[in-house]
């Protein structure tokens, strides 16, 4: 059954185009279109529901112990207030999902996991967990707001202090709502993530979009921007197929400790993520096979036109790491398209 987020009613009444997306109904876009909401958010603000997103909470004496050997990332040193991405790896050192960490206190964590992975890495999770740990789901108890853009700094701080770190969060107060605020975000420009209870959720979203600066975004623009910023995406860059080196995110990846995966992760012949600037004509996405000199070396895993740079760009993992410059081809649907090999990410926000 596709369930309905605490902002279902609000996307409806902004004419929002509803789509079913990991089980809920969520708006792919708004009337003004997605290049519109992109835009917004790499030049003022933009808004979204993110209340999909599952959160689970580790808590006690061997908290700290089960995280470091459930992911791959040493969260040792990670001090209360801050917070760490990190990835939870099969045995052959695939990966279940990418997540984050927030510690909340020496002995409490709070984990954002994928939503289309909720159930998954729940369940992963549960078996794998030792000694003195309370361990819960807590998906239910919140709603998640992300406000990103360069205008997203002034518009909340309206309202509350902000966190003034990347990857850190405070817990306050918005307008008399009890909230999580945290710089984070998965678009690749400066922004912050809010987690609300699900009954405050209508209220902080109508308040926070009376600002003629920011405007209400669907999940084509969050793609878009997570594309343009060169982020991986679980099903995308990303898969129980797929060790969390092979896609780029060796800094989220301790090999020098112990953790579920480690000796899979090693045992591999690593493909590698790079980006492609498509100079033919049309759009390469994703599931297109990559050539080079008439040989295959790879697929693509996502790809489309990107609003910003204004033009249209890929990702692919392939059998090596190739030189920028390198030219070569996607076949789209029998048709060659030439490329570039390109730097990732695409787009990098100015300081």
């Amino acid at each position: 059954m596709t369930l309905k987020t605490p902002l279902y009613e609000e996307h409806v009444a902004l004419k929002g185009r509803i789509v079913d997306f990991a089980g809920y109904f969520l708006p792919v876009q708004y009337p003004g279109g997605v290049i519109q909401e992109h835009m917004a958010v790499r030049e003022k603000a933009g808004l979204f529901d993110v209340s999909h997103m599952g959160e689970v909470a580790f808590k006690g004496k061997d908290a700290l112990k089960n995280l470091n050997y459930i992911l791959t990332n040493d969260y040792t040193n990670l001090k209360i207030g801050r917070v760490r991405y990190g990835v939870m790896c099969y045995e052959d050192g695939g990966c279940v999902d990418d997540l984050i960490v927030y510690r909340m206190a020496e002995d409490e964590f709070f984990v954002v996991v994928n939503a289309s992975n909720r159930m998954k890495d729940v369940a992963w999770m549960k078996e794998h967990i030792t000694g003195e740990v309370e361990f819960k789901d807590v998906s239910d108890e919140y709603a998640q707001l992300a406000l990103q853009g360069p205008l997203s700094g002034d518009i909340l701080g309206q309202y509350t202090e902000l966190p003034q770190k990347y990857y850190s969060f405070i817990t306050t107060q918005i307008l008399g709502k009890d909230v999580i605020v945290s710089q984070t975000g998965y678009t690749g420009e400066y922004g912050f993530e809010i987690y609300c209870k699900p009954e405050d959720a209508p209220f902080l979203w109508n308040e926070i979009l009376k600002d003629e600066r920011v405007i209400p975004c669907g999940l084509g623009a969050r793609d878009t921007l997570r594309l343009e910023a060169s982020m991986p995406l679980y099903g995308h860059e990303m898969d129980e197929t797929v060790s969390p080196l092979e896609t780029g995110l060796d800094f989220g990846v301790k090999m020098n400790k112990e953790f579920i995966g480690r000796e899979g992760i090693a045992a591999r012949k690593n493909r590698h993520r790079i980006g492609i600037k498509v100079t033919g004509r049309g759009i390469v996405r994703e599931h297109c096979d990559v050539y080079l000199n008439g040989q295959k070396i790879g697929h693509t895993t996502s790809g489309t036109f990107l609003p910003y740079l204004k033009g249209a760009y890929a990702m692919a993992l392939v059998d090596e790491a190739y030189e920028p410059g390198t030219v070569v081809e996607a076949d789209v649907r029998g048709r060659k398209i030439e490329g570039v090999v390109t730097v990732l990410p695409f787009y990098k926000k100015e300081k």
